[in-house]
């Protein structure tokens, strides 16, 4: 686990990526990078670089945040209980530096029954190195 002080989180992200990822912000619905990309590759964290989902588990879930069925392994994601906003759901965090991801749902369309709903601004995408290739 990555561990960085308040003010050393601060100073390496953006005021966006510093409210989501370190202070369990939401973006708005629609607007992130990653809502509506599709291409071959790795998603992984903003924050740390860890791989977190491969671009064969994105789907569009039409709820407007990117949508993943399944983590790239098992400890990528941390989960833990939220009750905030009077709602109990279930926060996903990074498993290397617990920075914020978004919830995760039961209720994907595909045989995991999952919806992984991530805020993009906690996300960056890494194509493969050869684009001959699909998913690395």
């Amino acid at each position: 686990m990555i561990k960085k002080s308040e003010d050393e989180w601060m100073r390496e992200l953006s005021a966006e990526e510093y409210r989501v990822l370190r202070q369990k912000g939401t973006e708005r619905p629609y607007t992130g990078e990653y809502n509506m990309h599709f291409e071959q590759g790795v998603y992984s964290c903003r924050a740390c670089g860890n791989p977190l989902f491969k671009s064969d588990s994105k789907f569009d879930a039409g709820c407007g945040w990117p949508s993943f069925d399944q983590q790239i392994h098992p400890d990528a994601i941390t989960m833990h209980r939220d009750t905030s906003l009077g709602m109990i759901r279930t926060e996903i965090c990074c498993g290397r530096c617990g920075g914020h991801l978004g919830h995760i749902f039961d209720d994907g369309p595909t045989e995991t029954g999952l919806r992984y709903c991530v805020n993009s601004v906690s996300l960056n995408f890494d194509p493969p190195s050869d684009p001959n290739v699909a998913d690395q």
